[in-house]
């Protein structure tokens, strides 16, 4: 499956996002999806998942609360809606696929997006 992440930009702290992960060569239907993100100079970290039934969700502590993970198996996307945003959401932000997998950790996904930069200014 490919993925391709598109929605990042420049935003005021207070203020959303919403990133959206095309896919094409698979149906998501199968597929567990989520979103890490990565800092300059960090490691790449979790954000948000979804399991591939779509019916359980899943996020980091940072994060709970404020972003909101869906996904439209019509358009073969997933979503990542971003409330209430400030400096320290400042990263590239990437979206995983593995088939009926899934977790917190990076090294369980397969496929990967080339991300998206989403700037947080205070």
């Amino acid at each position: 499956v490919q993925l391709v992440e598109s929605g990042g930009g420049l935003v005021q702290a207070g203020g959303s996002l919403r990133l959206s992960c095309a896919a094409s060569g698979r149906t998501l239907s199968t597929y567990a999806m989520g979103w890490f993100r990565q800092a300059p100079g960090k490691d790449r970290l979790f954000v948000a998942g979804m399991r591939w039934s779509g019916i359980s969700t899943y996020y980091a502590d940072s994060v709970k609360g404020r972003f909101t993970i869906s996904r439209d198996n019509a358009k073969n996307t997933v979503y990542l809606q971003m409330n209430s945003l400030n400096p320290e959401d400042t990263a590239v932000y990437y979206c995983a696929a593995q088939k009926y997998g899934g977790g917190s950790r990076s090294s369980t996904w397969g496929a990967w997006g080339q991300g998206t930069q989403v700037t947080v200014s205070s």
